[in-house]
Parts: C-alpha cells; structure tokens; sequence
C-alpha cells in the first residue's frame, strides 16, 4: 500500500514538474502581432509587412530580429524602443493568387513566430509564370549546380534539364517582350515629324503671345454691330483677365518647387471655362447693358 501511494505521488510530482518546466518554456517565447497595410495588392506593387513584438508579459521587445519570408525571398528588419518593426518587398510580382507570409522574431534565446496570407490580383503573363517556377529553393539548386553532379541520380538529372529548360524560355520570352512595337514605333515617328513640323513653322513665323490691344484689336472691335460690341469687348477682357491669373499661377506654382506637369495642369484648369459660367457671365453682361440703355425705367423701378 505505501509503494502504492510512493508511486502515485511520483508520478504526481512528476506531472506538476512537466506542467512547470513547459508553463516556463512557453513564457520564452515571443509575440508577433502582424499587420499587412493590403491584404489585396495587384502584382508588381510593394507589399508592407509591419507588427509588434512583445514578451508574455506584453513588454515591448527592442533590438529583436524579424524575418520576413514568402517563398524564396526573405528580407530582415529589426524592432523599434517600441517592438514595432516594418518590412518591405519591393515589386511584389506574382502569379495571382494566395500566399503565405512567414516572420520569425529572435531575441537573446527567445523565439517567436506567425504567419498571415496576402491575395495578388493581376494577369499571369508566361514571363511572370516562368519566374514563378524558378524563384523556388529546388529550381535555385539546379540551376546554380553543374550536370555532372546527378550522374548517379537519375531523378536529379531530369529536374536539372527540366528547370534548365525553364530559364531558356524564359530568356526566349524576354527577348521577344524586348521587341520594339511597329505600331507604337510608327505613332512615335509621327509625333516626332508633328514636332518637327511645328518648331519650323514657329521659327517661319514667329508668332507672339496673343494681345488685346493694338491697331487690329481696335479694328476688330469696331467692325462688330453695335448692339454685340460691348458684350464681345467684356469677352475679350474677361478670357485676357483669366488668361493672366493662369500665367501667375503656373509661374507660382514653378517658383515654389513644383513640377512643370503639376504647373501645366494647373494652367490648363484655369483656362477651362466651364459654359454656364460663359452664360452667366453673358446674361450679366447684357443685364447691364439692358440697364444703361433704360436709365429712366431703372430710375422708375427704383422710385417705386
């Protein structure tokens, strides 16, 4: 009976003891709390891989080293005073579909690890396919070994031409992309003869910036009747005032560091009259011109 209860309270301590030892291993290890700015990225973007690493004591960790894996490729990062850290993979070019994001934490003996999923969206060129299969651990160690190494291994002598075969369409394939469009080389060509053909024209006749004023402005406006030319003077005066305003704007926006697209841009924008502020601005026009040839009615309506 005492052997008995001596071996009951053995095997009891023996249990207590197996579920310390395990309780204390598992405090060892880290917390990975992973982020992915997209859980959706379309082939060839930058996939981002942040998170936060803490202790079971949900303490920051600072100092540890993360790495990131997918497939083949594997980028490191570090942890902030705040255990925060981010990864990136540039031109995240894949074959659409789901794949599995791996990041293991090390720190001083302790050991953390978590997983998450990205999905890519886009087409599956044969380009993109073929990089695919050779961007794997087993179609790197073929291709960086020699043929005379599977003499002895049949299996081996196969996956050797097999992904060797691979890398020579891919090359064929890069070639053929690498060809020159005829259809985009002749809309190239034209443009370039348009050019051409306008730096010659401007150098023949050098034209100047458009004006409102002069002899041919005075005899413009006086050839017009006279009941449209105070309405096509205000016009003219309203499109030179806008056209201006445009100029200061898109020399502002150069002398404070911008481009000259975002300046052109916003040149373009000024000058787009939208036509119910055309009307608008006719309607106004002809209100008071309706208004200086009736003096005695507006005196009248305004008596009353």
């Amino acid at each position: 009976m005492y052997k008995k209860i001596g071996f009951v309270g053995i095997f009891s301590f023996l249990i207590i003891l197996s579920a310390v030892q395990t309780s204390e291993a598992e405090l060892w290890e880290l917390i990975i709390d992973l982020n992915l700015d997209k859980t959706v990225i379309v082939s060839g973007e930058t996939l981002v891989v942040s998170g936060k690493v803490v202790d079971h004591s949900y303490k920051p960790i600072r100092g540890a080293e993360i790495l990131v894996r997918t497939g083949s490729e594997t980028t490191k990062a570090f942890t902030d005073p705040w255990g925060v850290f981010s990864a990136e993979f540039d031109n995240f070019e894949r074959v659409p579909g789901t794949y599995t994001i791996n990041v293991v934490g090390t720190w001083y003996g302790m050991t953390g690890l978590e997983s998450t999923q990205v999905q890519v969206k886009g087409d599956a060129s044969p380009i993109l396919l073929l990089q695919q299969k050779l961007n794997t651990d087993e179609a790197i160690k073929y291709l960086s070994s020699n043929e005379s190494d599977f003499v002895k291994d049949p299996i081996g002598q196969r996956l050797f031409k097999y992904y060797h075969n691979l890398l020579h369409e891919l090359i064929l394939e890069n070639k053929e992309a690498s060809k020159p469009n005829l259809e985009e080389l002749f809309v190239q060509e034209q443009r370039i003869i348009a050019n051409e053909l306008k730096e010659q024209a401007i150098e023949e006749f050098k034209p100047g910036s458009g004006v409102y004023d002069g002899l041919k402005y005075q005899y413009y406006i006086n050839s017009l009747k006279p009941e449209i030319k105070d309405i096509v003077s205000s016009q003219l005066n309203f499109t030179k005032n806008l056209f201006e305003e445009a100029q200061i704007v898109r020399d502002q926006i150069i002398a404070d560091g911008g481009t000259h697209d975002e300046a052109h841009k916003a040149y373009l924008e000024m000058l787009s009259i939208p036509r119910e502020k055309l009307e608008q601005f006719n309607d106004q026009k002809l209100q008071e011109l309706d208004n200086t040839d009736n003096p005695v009615e507006d005196t009248k309506e305004m008596n009353d």
